[in-house]
């Protein structure tokens, strides 16, 4: 079911609005193994609900889902319209085939490439995606208060705001909100609830933001 979107009119970085009941969803399947994956070298493959994922077998989902922070994205959008999504890589093979995701001569995956994705939500799920490859984060809130989700390319250190930011974009966050300066967020690779969703000062967000993403259209408000 579509939740609510809170919105207090403004202009510029004052604007005011919260998509509410947009549910985290993550890239691996198993949340508590979250922080061994990303900090211990665990392998994803040994996930006991990698079938969840939708993949056929275990070596299909070690491939893939280190690279789904978008798919995870466009889970969250979905369900947040529907009330339901498709399986993760099901999602995922789906973008590859418009060519969101290319694999290179040596086996190497390249993507999200947002243009291939932004033509596969709208084909194939009705979604009004626009890319924004030059995204400067004080356009955020009006995308937000638009009736936009925010696909954000951040660092993905993002997982511990606390500490300084080692760099800026290459992993993908759903921005559900701006409230007051602070920014909410959805981080499909969180390794604590705090983590997976997320309330950050927007300069702090900022510190940690790529300046690019794809602003996701779930209705009209």
């Amino acid at each position: 079911m579509v939740g609510c979107l809170a919105c207090t009119p403004g202009a510029g970085s004052s604007r005011q609005a919260i998509h509410e009941g947009v549910i985290p969803a993550t890239q691996y399947m198993s949340t508590e193994r979250i922080g061994a994956i990303v900090y211990d070298g665990a392998d994803p493959a040994d996930d006991p609900r990698w079938h969840l994922s939708g993949a056929h077998t275990r070596a299909e989902y070690d491939r893939w889902c280190r690279h789904a922070c978008g798919m995870a994205c466009l889970q969250m959008v979905l369900d947040h319209r529907d009330g339901h999504t498709p399986p993760l890589l099901e999602l995922l093979h789906g973008c590859r085939s418009y060519g969101g995701y290319v694999e290179d001569d040596d086996g190497e995956i390249k993507g999200l490439y947002y243009a291939p994705f932004a033509a596969y939500v709208r084909e194939v799920h009705g979604l009004h995606a626009d890319v924004h490859p030059y995204l400067a984060v004080a356009e955020i809130p009006g995308l937000l208060a638009d009736g936009h989700l925010v696909m954000a390319s951040v660092h993905k250190e993002i997982r511990r705001p606390d500490l300084p930011a080692p760099g800026r974009g290459g992993h993908l966050v759903l921005v559900t909100g701006h409230d007051h300066g602070l920014i909410h967020l959805n981080n499909p690779s969180g390794h604590t609830p705090d983590a997976r969703r997320a309330c950050l000062p927007i300069d702090v967000f900022e510190t940690f933001f790529g300046g690019r993403g794809i602003a996701v259209r779930t209705r009209q408000i």
